[in-house]
This record gives C-alpha cells, sequence and structure tokens, in this order.
C-alpha cells in the first residue's frame, strides 16, 4: 500500500537517514520506536508528504488515504461545538444534509414536483451515506475517549489542548482512512480511554502506524515493530515484548559475528606485519591485503540501554506518617471531587495515583502538597521535605541557564561531579551538560526537570505525568531511580507499565473517595476484573439433556499402547531431525556475509523461527502421546 524506498534526509549536513526502507501493507498494526531526535516524528511527516526527501521515494497506493495525528493540531481551534468538528469526518453527508435541510425549507413556501424530486434523491444519497447515523457514531467515539454527553455540544475553544487533541483523535477514527499514523496519541488520554482506543485500533480496518512511548498500548495494538536507528529503518514482525527478545537475539549474533571478524582481522594484520618485508611470501602478503580491502566489516552493536549508577538520597528521613488527611471534602462549586475521605501515607508508600481524568488526581496531588485548601483536616508528618515534579514546571526552568548551572542552582549542594553523573544518568554526557535549556526539546527539559527533583534531598516527592515526553531508555532511568529511591512517593500517570514497575499501592477515587488497593498495578488490574466480571448477571442456565451413550467396547490394551510406543518413536526420531535444522540454520545466521546482509538476515530468521515453531509442536506432541501410553497403561 505504502512503500518507503531507499530515502535519505539530511538536517544540516547530519543523515537522519540513509537508503533506509520500510513497506506498510493494507492491515499492518505497525509501532514506529527509536530514541528522541532520531526521526520517528520527521518520518510520519515525510509519508504524509510534509517535508521532501534528498534522496530515495516514496510510493502509495492510488486508493490510499493517510489519517494524520500529531501535535501541530493542537494549536487548531474553533467555535464550533466539539460534536461537530467531529462530524467533520463526514463532510459529504454533512454536505448532504444541508442539501436536505434547505430544499425541505424551500417546500414549505414553494412546492414543485422537481423540488420533491431533488427531496427523494437527496434522501436516498443521505441514506447511503449512512447520514442517519452519522451522530450516533461520533457520540460513541468522543465519548469513547473521555467526553461526557453534555461536553459533546459545547465549543472545541472551551478546550486544553490535550482535550482538542482529542476531539481531532475522534474525527480521524471517524474517518477511517486506509493507513492512520498517530504520533504519541496516548500523551493526552486517560486509562478508560487508553483502552477504548487500544480496542478500536485493534479492531481498525486499514493499516495503523504509531509512534508511541507507551509500552503496553504497543504491545497491545501492534502487530510489526520498526525500529529508527543508525540512519535506518529495521523491522521486526511483532509487538514490543516481542521485538525486546528479537533484538536481544539479533545483537548477541552481531556481537559474535563482530568478534570472530576482528579476530580474523588482527590474525591477518599479523601476518601482514610479519611478512611485507620478505620477497618469498609477497604474492600471500598482497592477497590478505586485498581480503582485507574486500571485507563487509560487520559493525559493533551500539549499547542503545544506560542504567542508573547514581544512589539519589536525602539526609533527613521523615517520620513513620509522611500525610495523613481525615474527613476532607473540596469541591469547585457544584462540582464535587472529594467527600468526608480518609487516607494516610506512610514513609516507604510507593503509590501510584490513576483513573479516567476529571476525577481530581491533579487537585488531590494539590491537596497533599498543601498547594490546595480543603474543609477537612490535613496533616503532614514530622520532618517531610517535598519534591513536586509537573509537566507545569518546565516552564520554571531558567532557559538562559546552562544544564549543569541548573541543577547547581537546585541546592543540593552536590559537587560538579556528582551533577555530572546526575546528568549521564538521563542521557546528557559530555558536553551536552553545557547546552542552554532554551535549546532543549520537550523530551530532554523534562529530564532536567525530574533531575532536578531527585537531587533535591526531598524525602517525599509528588510527581504528576513524569513519563510524558520520555522515550523508552529515559523512563527506564526514572523507573530504576525509584526503585532504589529510600524515600516515600506518590505519582500520578496513565503509563501502566511504569506504574506496574515502580508502585507498591494503588489509589484512585470512587464516589467522591480516596479508595487504596494494597499491592502491584498488575494484580490491582487483575482484582478490578475479577471484580467487574463478578458483578455481571450469570448466564443463563442451558436445558441439560441426558442422551443415551452407546457404551464402547473395550479395546485391545496391548494394541493400543504399542501403536502409541510406535507414534512417540516416529515424533522423537522427527525431534531429532528437526533439532539438526534449526542448528544448521543458527550456524548460517552467524556467518559475517549473512549477518552483515539484512535481508539474507531477515531470510534465515524466518527459517529459524519456523524451525524453531516445528520443533515446540513436536515437543508438545511428543508429551501428548507419552502421557497418553502412561493413561493407558493403567488401565
Amino acid at each position: 500500500m505504502i512503500s518507503v524506498s531507499n530515502i535519505s534526509y539530511f538536517i544540516g549536513g547530519r543523515a537522519l537517514y540513509q537508503n533506509a526502507s520500510m513497506f506498510i501493507k493494507p492491515n499492518d498494526k505497525i509501532g514506529l520506536i527509536g530514541l528522541n531526535g532520531r526521526g520517528k516524528s520527521t518520518l510520519l511527516k515525510i509519508i504524509n508528504g510534509e517535508i521532501r526527501i534528498d534522496a530515495g521515494s516514496i510510493s502509495k497506493a492510488k486508493d490510499c488515504t493517510i489519517g494524520f495525528l500529531n501535535q501541530d493540531l493542537l494549536s487548531y481551534q474553533t467555535d464550533d461545538a466539539i460534536l461537530t468538528v467531529a462530524m467533520g469526518a463526514f463532510k459529504e453527508a454533512v454536505d448532504t444534509q444541508r442539501q436536505l435541510e434547505k430544499t425541505i425549507h424551500q417546500l414549505e413556501t414553494e412546492y414543485s414536483d422537481e423540488l420533491v424530486d431533488k427531496l427523494t434523491r437527496l434522501q436516498e444519497k443521505f441514506e447511503q451515506l449512512d447520514g442517519y447515523t452519522m451522530q450516533s457514531k461520533a457520540e460513541e467515539v468522543l465519548e469513547g475517549i473521555g467526553f461526557s454527553t453534555k461536553d459533546l455540544h459545547r465549543p472545541l475553544r472551551e478546550f486544553s489542548g490535550g482535550w482538542r487533541m482529542r476531539v481531532m483523535l475522534a474525527k480521524l477514527l471517524l474517518e477511517k482512512p486506509s493507513c492512520l499514523m498517530l504520533d504519541e496519541p496516548t500523551n493526552h488520554l486517560d486509562l478508560p480511554s487508553i483502552e477504548w482506543v487500544e480496542d478500536y485500533l485493534r479492531n481498525y480496518e486499514g493499516a495503523v502506524v504509531i509512534v508511541s512511548h507507551d509500552r503496553t498500548f504497543l504491545d497491545n495494538v501492534i502487530t510489526k515493530t520498526v525500529e529508527v536507528t543508525q540512519e535506518q529503518l529495521i523491522s521486526y514482525e511483532g509487538n514490543y515484548s516481542f521485538y525486546l527478545k528479537e533484538k536481544e537475539l539479533r545483537e548477541e549474533i552481531q556481537q559474535g559475528a563482530y568478534e570472530n571478524q576482528q579476530a580474523k582481522i588482527r590474525q591477518t594484520e599479523r601476518f601482514i606485519e610479519r611478512f611485507k618485508a620478505k620477497a618469498t611470501k609477497a604474492r600471500q602478503v598482497q592477497s590478505r591485503v586485498k581480503a582485507l580491502d574486500r571485507m563487509d566489516l560487520v559493525e559493533e552493536v551500539v549499547n542503545d540501554t544506560a542504567e542508573v549508577n547514581f544512589r539519589f538520597t536525602f539526609k533527613q528521613p521523615s517520620g513513620r506518617h509522611v500525610v495523613t488527611m481525615k474527613d476532607i471534602s473540596k469541591s469547585y462549586g457544584p462540582l464535587t471531587i472529594l467527600k468526608n475521605s480518609n487516607a494516610t501515607i506512610e514513609r516507604g508508600d510507593k503509590i501510584a495515583l490513576i483513573g479516567a481524568n476529571g476525577k481530581g488526581k491533579s487537585t488531590l496531588l494539590r491537596i497533599i502538597a498543601n498547594d490546595e485548601a480543603i474543609d477537612g483536616e490535613r496533616t503532614i508528618g514530622y520532618n517531610v521535605i517535598y519534591g513536586f515534579y509537573a509537566q507545569h514546571q518546565l516552564e520554571s526552568l531558567h532557559v538562559e541557564n546552562e544544564i549543569l548551572d541548573e541543577l547547581k542552582q537546585a541546592g543540593s549542594g552536590k559537587s560538579e561531579q556528582e551533577l555530572r553523573t546526575v546528568l549521564g544518568c538521563f542521557l546528557f554526557s559530555d558536553d551536552d551538560v553545557f547546552k542552554k535549556i532554551k535549546v532543549l526539546s520537550g523530551g530532554e527539559k523534562s529530564r532536567v526537570a525530574l533531575a532536578k527533583t531527585l537531587i533535591s534531598e526531598a524525602n517525599f516527592l509528588l510527581l504528576d505525568e513524569p513519563t510524558n515526553h520520555l522515550d523508552f531508555i529515559s523512563e527506564n532511568i526514572l523507573i530504576q531511580a525509584l526503585q532504589q529511591y529510600q524515600g516515600t512517593f506518590i505519582v500520578v500517570s496513565h503509563n501502566r507499565h511504569f506504574v506496574n514497575m515502580v508502585a507498591n499501592k494503588i489509589w484512585y477515587i470512587e464516589n467522591h473517595e480516596i479508595k487504596e488497593y494494597p499491592g502491584t498495578y498488575e494484580e490491582y488490574e487483575y482484582w478490578r476484573k475479577k471484580n467487574e466480571a463478578s458483578a455481571l448477571p450469570p448466564p443463563p442456565k442451558k436445558q441439560e439433556s441426558k442422551p443415551t451413550v452407546a457404551k464402547p467396547s473395550q479395546p485391545n490394551h496391548a494394541k493400543k499402547i504399542a501403536e502409541l510406543n510406535k507414534e512417540l518413536k516416529k515424533i522423537e526420531d522427527a525431534i531429532q531431525v528437526a533439532q539438526q535444522e534449526r542448528e544448521k540454520i543458527e550456524t548460517e545466521m552467524a556467518k559475517p556475509e549473512v549477518f552483515s546482509n539484512f535481508e539474507k538476515l531477515n531470510a534465515q530468521q524466518q527459517l529459524f523461527e519456523k524451525a524453531d515453531a516445528k520443533l515446540e509442536e513436536l515437543n508438545q506432541r511428543w508429551e501428548s502421546v507419552a502421557l497418553e501410553i502412561e493413561e493407558w497403561e493403567k488401565k
């Protein structure tokens, strides 16, 4: 459907892509991943025709339509109701509806057969365009991604950027282009909305290309992963979890091939150095020199992962009770957030505050931080030192400061070398620390603000959506930092993988009360789904019939067992052949001439997967037959 062939694109002399290729087939669900700054969003704009490439080609099927959701849409504003904006997806049906209304209005004053015929034709066309259901479809999608019914007739201009982005997402989903391209679609969605979009995209009748740093979202939606790395596009036939395992295997093979080749190069160079002055060895020396020149070099594996090697400590631990809230209530006019609610945060708690937007998560965070007036009793514990991180705090960074100076002014008292170590954990190394804040991307500013929060000597952290704008590596750094943090924290996040990795308690607001689940997010989800299932009415019982079943004749045991043993022997022979076949493919994959050629490697990888699947199937059959033999022997 869409072919990206050998494209090259340069920014200021730096290659973002060089001879990179990928293909999008009609029903592909593709996750586009890679470090920030590698060109994921740029690739979407290239495919959409917004950016002109320096070399290569982009070809699309004639009937291919593209719908593109990107952050630029945040600036779109109008006084139209959000329902009207979303229904813009049905442009032809909306235009037909207007003509219908105009024709009906004309008939009220100037009746004629021509107008009646026109009305009939318009009604037939409107029905063919599913015009009578377009409003209900738009309402379903808007409510699915978090809007209440009463919001649907409010002007788009009244909503914040994140909510406007949801409206544009709804419009795109309703347009149903043959290729849907989504750039960070979950950034502005809460958990219920993310789950709704996941379900919608899984069943979407078209191709989907997603740039996202939400690991769980990708795992639940995509069937193919394309990594943007080292100016190339590398494809993996599976979701994000599959990609991680597959990449590890490929890198293990690549590193082995690299080390073998380097050993061969060193050996050849030693031979050349030793015998280059001997006339009798001149021919062999020249032969080896030419062999080195012709050699296709295997690249060494570049490790993109990063580990935290700095312990984020604080001098003064807090008392046992960090924050105690008793009978607290909070309202904004007629809108009630909390009513006579109770909760306690104890030292060492790692709390994730989750739930739908509009339930009061950020308000509760401000209440805990003592930044919001309430009714009731809020008690801050002994020796509690706060550290608060939120997206709006990025604006408080001093834009003329260099990164290192910004951390120096955080008042932690750490030495420059300690601060450089901290910044290294957050992917700012060497001269990066001298960059001015004003030239940083949103993700880089987030990392600086997070680093400032973590070195602040705070023993109680409040983190509001800390993973927004972070790539996978930066997110992993934050996870490691919070896992080894000895203090207390409460985090608001819709990132399920992140929450599951760092939290030991789950908070949510229900019926204007703070509820707590004492466990990880994975355990909470299991408990929640089990409760929801038990709340459903039981299925109607079927009338059980008792048909007469003829009693089978007793088989000959010895004969049956002999047949099964014969089958077992055949399976064992097949397993041995399958194992040899798999080992043969593994040997082929490790050859430099195969590994350095991606097409050959990909072909061998597919053969390996088939051989591995065949072996697994044979092993399962062997177990099944062996159990059956055991059962017959007991009779």
